[in-house]
């Protein structure tokens, strides 16, 4: 950041202090990875900035001061003024305003590795799980077309070669996208753990990210206040639109997210793959999950939440929905503070 100040008089001043009035978003700091070393007593990462800088100006009218603002919290900053303080040598004289400058400092949610431990694709016969994103459904031919160089001999259909006497190969199945929609829950709750609400946000839009580069769609669906919702989509310039509404996102509402993500569920298709971001868990929340999954291609839950403050119910919910064959990953400060995040689909 530089601050700029330009005198319209020459006036000799024997010093100038310039402060840089924070606003309460910026009291608090963000270490990428290693915050999460924090997600058991969030209000450690709690500070009070000040910039305060002295300059001796004297007979100057452009003044500069530069200073930096490190490890910003993600979302949308507004610095608002800037207290100026000066005086006379003697210490008779002592002035001081505060100008109204407004500036905004705009922090993206951090994006991390993430690495599937299964990958995830779909054919036209059917949901299966693939290792191999672009290999072709060899089982199901859907028609003949003249051989190509790199065709597989395995492929060759001799009757239909025979028939036009030129060399013929199987046609297959192409391997589709996967159509995936990933659900954040942004609603806000008793004792909810704000630092565990932004591991959410990172992991949310790098899921988003990892998915997209693997050439599947993907939705997202923000459940909080007011729910918002990104359709499918392979175009990337989408994916800017989704970035900019996680950086503002903050929990809000009073409504029961499962509830709600009932209600969003009856307006999706069937055939998608739903993956929940949450850092709550109760009885109405498996229930719920057990009626989105009877809608749905397959559920995946990530839970994210200090090992500490983990309940013994909401351990009690995660095994009974592993049970009922939902894919749960629990996701605590032991595995977000790793440089890379893994993350189960089966």
């Amino acid at each position: 950041m530089t601050v700029k100040i330009k005198r319209s008089i020459p006036y000799p001043l024997y010093y100038c202090i310039c402060e840089e009035i924070f606003p309460d978003t910026l009291n608090k700091v963000d270490n990428q990875k290693d915050k999460f070393r924090y997600m058991g007593q969030p209000e450690k990462l709690k500070i009070n900035r000040k910039i305060k800088k002295i300059i001796f100006p004297g007979f100057r009218r452009d003044i500069e001061m530069p200073y930096y603002i490190e490890q910003i919290a993600r979302g949308e900053h507004v610095l608002q003024a800037i207290r100026i303080k000066t005086g006379d040598v003697f210490g008779f004289v002592k002035k001081e305003y505060i100008f109204p400058v407004e500036d905004l400092v705009v922090a993206y949610p951090v994006e991390r590795p993430v690495k599937f431990t299964e990958r995830i694709s779909s054919f036209e016969q059917g949901p299966t799980s693939s290792y191999s994103l672009n290999l072709k459904n060899t089982n199901v031919a859907t028609g003949i077309r003249e051989y190509m160089p790199g065709d597989k001999f395995s492929w060759i259909d001799w009757k239909q070669t025979a028939k036009k006497n030129s060399m013929m190969t199987k046609e297959f199945e192409q391997e589709k996208s996967t159509d995936i929609i990933l659900i954040l829950n942004g609603i806000n709750h008793k004792g909810l753990n704000v630092l565990a609400f932004e591991a959410a946000v990172e992991i949310t839009v790098s899921l988003m990210e990892v998915i997209r580069k693997k050439s599947s769609q993907v939705g997202f669906l923000s459940i909080g206040e007011k729910t918002v919702f990104f359709p499918l989509h392979h175009d990337p310039t989408k994916m800017e639109w989704i970035r900019q509404h996680l950086t503002r996102v903050q929990p809000s509402g009073e409504y029961s997210f499962p509830v709600k993500l009932k209600e969003e569920a009856m307006k999706m298709s069937g055939g998608n793959i739903i993956i929940v971001i949450t850092t709550n868990m109760d009885e109405a929340f498996r229930q719920s999950i057990k009626q989105v999954k009877q809608r749905t291609k397959q559920v995946i839950v990530i839970f994210i939440q200090s090992n500490r403050l983990i309940t013994k119910h909401e351990h009690t919910i995660v095994e009974q929905l592993r049970y009922e064959g939902v894919v749960i990953n629990v996701l605590t400060e032991q595995q977000l503070i790793q440089n890379t995040i893994e993350v189960s689909v089966s």
